[in-house]
């Protein structure tokens, strides 16, 4: 695979990103961007992100100068026509997506595979403004590119089957763990992870974390990776991605799911975006990063803290029974894409089957039973395997 030319549409984080991973599997990258200071940051970036490597000893300075060397910025769309791939990792818009397939689509050859590496958008509309929509996918790695394993192989309604077999040869010929998801809004990780942050903002606008502003945010957090092993906690981990990214993408999944309350996405950190508090990379969003700033400690209440652990793993349990359930992706899919996509501890399913079906279902169905919202509505799934005795992975 190292002698394909691969082309990246977009020199943003993500697009740099990819290109590197691209570049480190032996392939020429092209990346195309219509701005100069784009192209520009990006460069510096990259030469940046391989010295560290060097720095880090996890690839020699030959191989970073090698890796450096196989990417090309370019400013002509047309130059991509040698292309076998190409990649778009532009702006999460429906309508700039489109307008940029179109024109895509007249420059490469016919048989180049035409990929997005949108997070939440649908495949299909996409798609929908080529001529010949067979040869366009959805390929999603997550941030930072050449750091995360999984990539989300998302074929379209008219998506040819040997288009799906040969991008997924060349994503694992780049050393990435490979998942299939059904065309469905968030595909896998966007949709089962959503409670991991929806739940917790409401657990804390509740007031149930015992405490308001950042102590309730760190109590939360405190209470995941300490009773369930996640690496951060929601609220560092919506700083890290950006509120401006997530927020984004929950409000995209909630629409394109004809505002399913589930999905519904929620006013505090919707006055977060508006407030440009996007987290690190802006200085401050639910926590405080300025240089200055005394970090806050979590009441550590186990008692507290194990109950708001559970209620968030119960609706992140229901979420990926859902997802099997309506066929969005294999069991072994969905676990593999929530512990490679976001680390999570272990595989929502077969955690599920640890912890016992039917506590599982006994916990989704008590919050259903409080609130009476169709937001703790039980899986269908769910109900059916607790009522039979089942389990997701075997008897």
């Amino acid at each position: 695979m190292g002698s394909k030319i691969i082309g990246i549409i977009g020199s943003g984080a993500m697009g740099s990103g990819i290109a590197q991973v691209a570049a480190t599997a032996g392939c020429t990258v092209l990346i195309y961007d219509s701005n100069e200071a784009a192209r520009e940051k990006s460069r510096l970036a990259l030469k940046s992100a391989l010295f560290r490597a060097v720095e880090k000893q996890k690839m020699s300075g030959a191989e970073a100068d090698a890796v450096f060397n196989r990417i090309s910025y370019i400013s002509d769309l047309a130059e991509l026509k040698t292309c076998a791939l190409v990649i778009e990792a532009i702006i999460e818009n429906l309508e700039a997506k489109q307008k940029v397939f179109a024109e895509l689509e007249t420059v490469v050859s016919s048989d180049c595979i035409m990929a997005s590496n949108t997070s939440s958008l649908s495949i299909t509309s996409i798609a929908s403004a080529c001529k010949k929509q067979e040869r366009v996918i959805g390929l999603h790695f997550f941030n930072p590119a050449p750091v995360m394993p999984l990539v989300e192989i998302i074929p379209g309604l008219a998506t040819d089957y040997k288009m799906t077999l040969d991008a997924k040869e060349i994503i694992e010929n780049w050393k990435k763990v490979c998942v299939l998801a059904k065309d469905t809004p968030g595909f896998i990780v966007n949709r089962v992870a959503r409670p991991f942050y929806g739940e917790a903002i409401r657990i804390y606008e509740e007031g149930l974390a015992g405490a308001h502003g950042e102590q309730g945010f760190a109590t939360i957090d405190w209470a995941m990776k300490e009773f369930g092993g996640f690496k951060m906690g929601p609220f560092e981990l919506m700083d890290m991605i950006g509120n401006d990214i997530n927020y984004t993408v929950t409000e995209t999944v909630w629409t394109q799911q004809f505002f399913d309350q589930r999905y519904k996405p929620s006013l505090t950190q919707k006055r977060l975006f508006e407030a440009k508090r996007f987290g690190k990379k802006s200085g401050k969003g639910y926590f405080n990063y300025a240089e200055d700033a005394v970090k806050t400690e979590p009441m550590k209440d186990e008692h507290l803290c194990r109950a708001i652990f559970f209620r968030v793993l119960v609706m992140l349990m229901n979420e990926a029974a859902d997802a099997l359930y309506y066929n969005v992706a294999s069991r072994e899919d969905i676990d593999l894409a929530m512990t490679m996509g976001v680390n999570y501890p272990k595989g929502l399913l077969k955690w599920a089957d640890e912890i016992g079906i039917d506590k599982v279902m006994q916990g989704i169905q008590g919050l259903y039973d409080e609130y009476g919202e169709d937001r703790y509505r039980p899986s269908v799934l769910l109900k059916r395997m607790a009522k039979d005795g089942m389990k997701f992975y075997g008897i």
